[in-house]
């Protein structure tokens, strides 16, 4: 695999993603019940925005300042992206601290775009994010099919019970994984899209989920590129047999003349929490134009299979 998520850590996308991510888990929690929550492609606990900077043979422009920079000093965000930001302020606040305690020494603030040394140092990943809303009834599974990486998550959570990380292919760790005990789920796909068989895989994946659990809460982010593959993606969604409610959340940072290579992405959420639809529309619009790239930013919910 040659994506390196360290390099995108906290852009545009991310900030969409785990703004609604967190706005899931909090959904999912409004019932006492516990749940179980699944990461395909869980990736990192955490990137230095630092390092990421400095690719891998020689410095690249940094794409956080872009993303989480703009949200960071910003104290006037609706509830449900001011809980979001209050997450990653905490991971940052614990990573800083683990850094320093490490090498001895203070950890070096990084620079923002503009020069301002008031931006983070840390993102959390979403197996950080997850893990640090989980209740103790709630439970999850991290899956990540690379080694090195899977073995580095895994000693992240060591001695947490309540976590498990598995060294496995995410879309059949589904399938392994469900119906869980506590009968209630929620899954979130999130592969790097390297694959050309990615797509086919996603609805498979889909497919055989709802047949183990009609009503598991599945999540699938997306990059918004090329109309064709995001066409025939839906047409195969809808071809699912009995698929239930399902709404995309998107964001562009750019209109279709913008001439950006990713333009926007995208949630796909297949029997999503009752009650979230408001927030999650909310949180797109107010994202879209404080995240723009060139005009044309828009943020929306649109329903596939409504909700009857």
């Amino acid at each position: 695999m040659n994506y390196r998520h360290q390099f995108h850590a906290g852009n545009f996308a991310d900030v969409m993603k785990h703004a609604v991510l967190v706005r899931l888990l909090r959904s999912m929690q409004v019932k006492e019940k516990g749940f179980l929550y699944i990461d395909t492609h869980a990736g990192r606990g955490g990137y230095d925005l630092g390092a990421a900077a400095s690719g891998l043979t020689q410095p690249r422009s940094p794409e956080w300042p872009g993303g989480i920079g703009r949200l960071w000093s910003r104290t006037d965000m609706p509830a449900e992206l001011a809980d979001y930001l209050e997450q990653v302020r905490l991971f940052d606040a614990f990573a800083r601290t683990a850094f320093s305690e490490e090498a001895g020494e203070a950890a070096p603030a990084t620079q923002d775009d503009k020069g301002v040394s008031d931006g983070p140092r840390f993102y959390p990943g979403s197996p950080r994010l997850a893990q640090g809303l989980l209740r103790p009834q709630d439970r999850a599974i991290f899956y990540e099919a690379q080694p090195d990486e899977a073995a580095a998550l895994a000693q992240e959570f060591l001695g947490l019970k309540k976590v498990s990380v598995q060294a496995l292919d995410g879309y059949q760790g589904v399938k392994a994984a469900l119906p869980p005990p506590e009968r209630r789920t929620l899954v979130l796909i999130d592969p790097p899209y390297e694959s050309q068989d990615e797509w086919t895989r996603i609805i498979a994946t889909i497919t055989a989920a709802l047949v183990r659990m009609p009503a598991a809460t599945i999540a699938v982010w997306y990059p918004m590129t090329t109309r064709a593959k995001l066409a025939d993606f839906y047409r195969q969604l809808l071809a699912i047999k009995q698929l239930p409610p399902c709404y995309t959340l998107e964001l562009t940072v750019g209109g279709e003349q913008s001439g950006l290579k990713m333009r926007g992405s995208a949630v796909l959420v297949l029997n999503p929490p009752w009650g979230a639809e408001t927030a999650m529309r909310s949180l797109v619009r107010y994202l879209a134009p404080l995240l723009a790239q060139a005009e044309g930013a828009e943020g929306g919910l649109h329903w596939l299979v409504p909700d009857a």
